[in-house]
């Protein structure tokens, strides 16, 4: 149903962890996402914990899906010293390309306990279907 964009991800993840890198706008970090199939729809859950709704944007162009994140600091008065901070910050994205059997124009979106889920409906025209038979006891003669 879907393929994926960029095979360096995963090098991209332990880069940023070995050299503790957030992302950016211009190189956002990747987000960790299941991808299934539930009866009739698609379904697309997306890590995001910490991630305020109003900071999610989804994009669809064609049959590419772009989910961009970002994960900003918490205010914090004068008098506090951070001891330890190893929740990454910043920018995270991903991009996927949807298979043309999915519909794109009704796609729902939940965001909930630092997951957001994205349900597409599998298109009518990808559904199984019944093809009838025609008659064929009509019998034609060749004269010549």
């Amino acid at each position: 149903m879907l393929m994926r964009t960029d095979p360096f991800r995963e090098l991209d993840r332990l880069t940023q962890q070995l050299l503790g890198t957030t992302g950016t706008w211009s190189r956002p970090s990747p987000m960790p996402m299941d991808a299934y199939r539930e009866g009739e729809e698609y379904v697309i859950a997306f890590d995001l914990p910490g991630v305020a709704k109003d900071a999610i944007d989804i994009d669809v162009e064609r049959n590419m899906l772009t989910v961009k994140a970002e994960r900003r600091p918490v205010a914090k008065a004068d008098d506090v010293q951070l001891e330890l901070s190893e929740r990454p910050l910043g920018v995270f994205s991903r991009q996927l390309v949807l298979a043309d059997t999915l519909d794109t124009e009704h796609i729902k979106a939940d965001y909930e306990a630092g997951v957001l889920t994205l349900r597409i409906p599998i298109a009518e025209r990808a559904k199984p279907r019944k093809v009838a038979i025609g008659g064929g006891s009509e019998r034609k003669e060749i004269s010549g």
